[in-house]
């Protein structure tokens, strides 16, 4: 295992990266919540208030959120936004943004996605027409462009292929442990923890459809957000607005469509919303419930770069520490599927990390513009690297 003491845990003061998230980000998501929807003066108050406690103020000591008590609200009340574990302050800041909106309120907004309007735009967009309809000519390696549709998300090309320019000095690949993934696919049991909806959650569903209805796995469970997160991240009402657009697509995209819903309704796919998918903690301290459900499947698939952070955990790992290391306390095979968009990562061949550092600075590591699919087959379940 790593050595984690070397590793410190990232902070709102980690960098430029995670300040500017907190000092500019959050500020600009509240002013396009608030410019979404007609709320009232109550959630423009809350709104206002909510401004200037996480730019200005310190982390409140709320009653009500039990849950979060057990996740560390007691440790840090008191303490700046920026002094605590980013991913904590950032997980902090979607739970009060739903609250200020009046989501778990017993008023009219009770249940109002905030981010709805953005998902929707996306999914709707032409360019969801562009790749839905690009599925009808993919090549013979149907397994490679949809593992690669997944991996990028809304960053995949109208081939569902990664598109590396010719040429460029580092791949845009920066890992690639897919070989030994299909091994894994035996026909069991995939849980496949999605990410963004939209137009990510679209090719995460056409992977599942595709492992299905070639028997690489015989059962897949799909775990999402149990409440908005995280602007984008998706939650079941995601799930059916994706799987509408897909059956309602012509060709190739219809007949995914199809099957997803038909495995829907025969249980081989389940959608699973457990409550510590939005927790502001790493994976390592999931619960025993969630644990069983994982060491139980043949793989899990973690999609996305929150979802990597809170797997290897959310540290300033040396690139080169090996994956396997930090997945070691998983309980079961375990991939990542990761378009980069935050400091921390894990993995990486000393030629590799030289090659970015040298072409890009650190800009690598948080534009989007690069990507990693790693594999852990058999990691030990040894103490997690906290």
């Amino acid at each position: 295992m790593p050595d984690s003491a070397a590793a410190p845990v990232i902070l709102g003061t980690t960098g430029p990266f995670p300040h500017s998230v907190l000092a500019e980000r959050h500020p600009a998501i509240i002013q396009q919540v608030r410019d979404a929807f007609p709320y009232g003066p109550e959630q423009h108050r809350a709104l206002d208030a909510l401004l200037r406690n996480c730019t200005e103020g310190v982390i409140e000591p709320l009653p009500g959120h039990d849950r979060w008590h057990d996740w560390g609200l007691d440790e840090y009340a008191g303490q700046s936004w920026f002094d605590v574990p980013w991913l904590w302050s950032e997980s902090w800041f979607y739970r009060r943004l739903l609250d200020a909106v009046g989501y778990f309120g017993t008023g009219p907004w009770q249940g109002i996605d905030p981010f709805r309007p953005f998902k929707l735009a996306e999914l709707d967009a032409k360019e969801t027409d562009e790749e839905l309809a690009a599925l009808d000519t993919l090549d013979d390696d149907p397994d490679h462009a949809l593992l690669h549709g997944s991996l990028w998300g809304n960053r995949a090309d109208l081939g569902f292929r990664l598109s590396a320019e010719a040429g460029a000095a580092v791949s845009a690949l920066v890992a690639d442990d897919s070989a030994a993934l299909w091994p894994l696919l035996r026909g069991g049991t995939l849980c496949l923890v999605a990410d963004n909806a939209g137009r990510e959650l679209v090719p995460d569903l056409l992977l599942i459809a595709h492992l299905l209805d070639t028997g690489r796995a015989g059962r897949a469970v799909l775990h999402i957000k149990p409440y908005p997160y995280y602007v984008s991240d998706a939650t079941t009402a995601d799930v059916l607005d994706a799987l509408r657009r897909l059956t309602a697509a012509p060709g190739t995209a219809a007949a995914y469509g199809r099957t997803l819903w038909s495995a829907m309704s025969d249980g081989r796919l389940t959608v699973r919303a457990h409550p510590f998918s939005c927790a502001p903690l790493p994976y390592a301290e999931m619960p025993d419930d969630l644990r069983a459900e994982f060491a139980s499947a043949d793989l899990t698939l973690f999609k996305g770069d929150l979802n990597y952070r809170r797997l290897v955990g959310d540290r300033r790992w040396p690139p080169t520490t090996p994956f396997a290391d930090v997945t070691a306390w998983f309980p079961g095979p375990v991939a990542a599927l990761r378009t980069l968009k935050s400091d921390v990562i894990t993995g990486l061949s000393a030629d590799t990390e030289a090659a970015l550092d040298a072409a890009e600075g650190q800009r690598w590591r948080t534009a989007g513009t690069h990507a990693l699919i790693q594999v852990n087959p058999l990691p030990s379940a040894a103490t997690s690297p906290r």
